[in-house]
């Protein structure tokens, strides 16, 4: 009966797409000619859907089609709905045979530590398409297409399971020349010097300083979103970084970075496999939680 009374209000595809492009080019003419249809077969569209619907999505004004305010909220969640159809059909399309694994990651942890790793994974798990996409912070998996995530944090995100895979250290580092520069010789003479922050990491510096002993009032720089644009700054001189150490090896090697001081400290965080507990009997999703943990347990980043 649930799914009965339901279906009542669950309109056809083609009556929604003729009403999102619609709603979004503001024209019966323009939305007609970018679907290949008619302009009287797409008002049709639009009114049966209002007609079943029993609220009116527009305000027609002469040669335009003005979204009402109930309209411009509707356009929105349809046209998400949409994408994630499209989106869902495409994942079907590259593997036919399903095994999709929709993964949300943070980006230099991606391109640095998981990504050289991957190619081990699909090898043997070879009915297997991963998808990879960048997430910062955590999100709500049911308004999401996505299967899993990288997570970077306390062991806490609403409505996920987490499956632990390691630490890290971080070292205040910067360019040689920012070293001479400003002859740092401790951690104190950091608070000197420019100072670049992590946005996902608001406090890190205040607890690096705190961790070595180092009173200061307040720590104040540039910020960046990510970890990568963050380390070419310190390259080019423009401050200190706290960065994860096995996520900067190959700067580090090269001697592109180096210590401003030789103080490492282990993040209080941890990185984190994050899924919704529904999906967690999912062959992709299964195969890979149980892959990347016993990767991260054999190759550590602390």
């Amino acid at each position: 009966m649930i799914m009965l009374t339901s279906r009542r209000f669950l309109p056809s595809i083609s009556h929604l797409v003729a009403f999102e492009a619609v709603a979004r080019t503001g024209s019966v003419t323009a939305a007609a000619r970018e679907l290949d249809l008619t302009q009287s077969a797409v008002s049709r569209q639009v009114s049966a859907l209002e007609e079943q619907l029993g609220v009116e999505l527009f305000l027609r004004e002469r040669q335009t089609m003005r979204l009402t305010l109930a309209g411009d909220g509707y356009a929105r969640e349809i046209r998400e709905a949409l994408r994630r159809i499209s989106s869902a059909s495409l994942n079907l399309r590259a593997n036919p045979h399903g095994g999709t694994l929709n993964l949300a990651i943070l980006p230099t942890f991606g391109t640095r530590w998981l990504a050289p790793r991957l190619g081990r994974f699909l090898a043997a798990n070879p009915g297997v398409t991963i998808n990879l996409v960048t997430r910062l912070s955590p999100f709500d998996f049911r308004l999401d297409s996505i299967d899993a995530a990288i997570h970077f944090g306390h062991p806490h995100w609403p409505g996920a399971e987490l499956a632990l895979l390691m630490s890290e250290r971080t070292v205040p580092a910067c360019s040689p020349d920012f070293l001479k520069r400003y002859a740092i010789t401790g951690p104190e003479d950091l608070l000197a010097g420019p100072l670049l922050h992590l946005t996902t990491r608001p406090d890190a510096w205040e607890q690096w300083f705190a961790g070595n002993g180092v009173s200061f009032e307040n720590v104040h720089g540039m910020l960046f979103d990510q970890f990568a644009t963050a380390a070419q700054a310190a390259i080019a001189g423009l401050g200190v970084a706290l960065l994860p150490t096995f996520l900067m090896q190959e700067e580090i090697r090269r001697g592109d970075l180096v210590a401003a001081v030789d103080r490492e400290m282990e993040s209080r965080e941890r990185y984190y496999l994050a899924f919704p507990p529904e999906r967690a009997d999912y062959a992709p999703l299964a195969a890979f939680r149980d892959w990347i943990v016993a990767e991260a347990t054999a190759n550590p980043a602390a």
